[in-house]
């Protein structure tokens, strides 16, 4: 008889010292140049088993043909088919209405497996026809861009045409050069402003790692009388930005880049410096612009009232921002509002870090680019107009949990969130409040004074 665990067992301890190849097969590849020949080509079945019984001197003989399985229509291919396998010989024989059975289980289980993979096939159909129109989409958008709105930037952009393709988001490949026109340059910074800031930057950075140590460096840069010694802050900050695209941390391709431009900053605004966030709104120009106009579009961006009211952590202003964006609140989404007020949740809880970093931290990296290019269309209102897009979003969800879980929820938003689920509620959230937009309710806070000191967040109350 056949003893198949005494065959392994022989077969593969003694191969390597026994068996010598006879031919040599073509090297082998990986993925930078090549590798060693393989030993040994691989074997036929018929020769495996002569080689064994040449070793042993046994000789395998095949069981008869009776105690083989009679319908042999198919080759059991799973130990699905098993089921239709006879019985071995020592056991009582299947009954017909027992075969019969089996054979309809093993139908069905054949079936339902058919159905599944008929509906996977659908499914990455349906995938790549999204995908497919989704970049002629884009490519469509990008000659509309390049060939018509671009050369003719400041007569159509306000057009609405433009408007509605701009909410559709706009192409990869003309996306840095619309940022940048749409920002501005209200500084009149220019490239060589740049490469002075920056040489002042390194001189500090040499001067720092030659008198300070790590400690003085850190207690240096986390100090408000000396923002410019934040320099050394930013080498701490970096490594936390975007990390799982290991393209800034040290080492990454884009390491001494982001650091140059937020040294160059600091640098170049004194009164600002280095503060926590930075880092990733300059990740993302980086991403899309050459150095220089990076750093012109980030310094342009910085200036603008709302982030240079929170970079520079204007406590009244910051106030005001927060009271214009619950007016909004509650108008939409009256009942969740209620909700977070029964727990004293303020907005500061998780608009901060959303407008500290302008959603690229707290949104997947392709959303948050998403939203910059309306926010660049839009101006401020966007950014709280997005705010509370995510909140209906989740509302469901938020209504459900206590004040530890909603701060905590909002915090770390889902990784799997979309943008067509997003701007949808974005796009139901009506920035209007009996009749003012955004503008005229945030004008009416700043013009009372008193109106600051209600609707006032314990965070910032220290």
């Amino acid at each position: 008889t056949r003893k198949p665990s005494s065959l392994s067992r022989n077969f593969f301890t003694k191969r390597t010292k026994e068996l010598k190849p006879a031919v040599q097969s073509a090297p082998g590849w990986k993925l930078f140049g090549k590798v060693p020949p393989r030993e040994n080509l691989p074997k036929d079945s018929k020769i495996i088993q002569q080689e064994y019984e040449a070793r042993t001197g046994r000789m395998y003989k095949p069981p008869p043909p009776s105690a083989r399985r009679k319908n042999i229509e198919f080759e059991p291919l799973s130990t699905t088919a098993l089921i239709l396998e006879d019985r071995p010989a020592n056991l009582p024989a299947k009954s017909v209405e027992e075969a019969l059975r089996h054979r309809q289980e093993y139908d069905e289980m054949v079936a339902e497996a058919k159905k599944r993979e008929i509906k996977e096939a659908h499914k990455r159909k349906k995938i790549m026809r999204e995908r497919f129109k989704q970049e002629e989409s884009i490519a469509s958008a990008m000659v509309i861009w390049v060939n018509e709105i671009l050369p003719n930037w400041e007569g159509m952009r306000a057009t609405r045409r433009v408007r509605e393709l701009w909410w559709q988001g706009l192409p990869p490949s003309v996306r840095g050069k619309v940022w940048s026109l749409a920002v501005g340059n209200e500084l009149n910074i220019t490239p060589e402003l740049y490469e002075i800031f920056l040489s002042r930057a390194k001189e500090r950075w040499k001067s720092f790692s030659e008198t300070s140590s790590e400690n003085d460096i850190e207690d240096a840069g986390a100090s408000v009388a000396d923002r410019e010694a934040s320099l050394e802050l930013i080498k701490l900050d970096i490594s936390r930005t975007f990390p799982s695209l290991y393209i800034f941390q040290k080492g990454g391709p884009y390491h001494d880049l982001l650091h140059s431009v937020l040294g160059a900053y600091t640098c170049y605004r004194p009164d600002v410096g280095y503060v926590q966030g930075m880092s990733f709104i300059a990740a993302v120009l980086i991403l899309n612009l050459e150095e220089a106009d990076a750093f012109i579009a980030f310094a342009n961006l910085l200036n603008k009232p709302c982030q240079l009211a929170f970079f520079r952590v204007d406590h009244s202003m910051m106030l005001k921002y927060f009271a214009a964006f619950e007016v909004f609140f509650e108008e939409n989404l009256p009942k969740l509002f209620l909700h977070f007020k029964s727990y004293s949740l303020t907005p500061d809880i998780y608009l901060i870090d959303w407008i500290f970093t302008l959603y690229s931290k707290s949104l997947p990296l392709d959303l948050a680019c998403r939203v910059w290019d309306v926010f660049c269309r839009d101006g401020e209102e966007f950014l709280f107009r997005t705010g509370l897009g995510i909140l209906r979003l989740y509302e469901d969800i938020l209504l459900q949990m206590d004040f530890i879980h909603i701060a905590q929820f909002l915090t770390k938003l889902p990784e799997d969130i979309t943008s067509e689920k997003l701007f949808s509620c974005i796009a139901a959230i009506q920035m209007q409040n009996s009749n003012k937009k955004w503008a005229q309710v945030f004008a009416s806070l700043m013009k009372d004074n008193k109106e600051g000191d209600k609707n006032h967040s314990p965070a910032l109350k220290s």
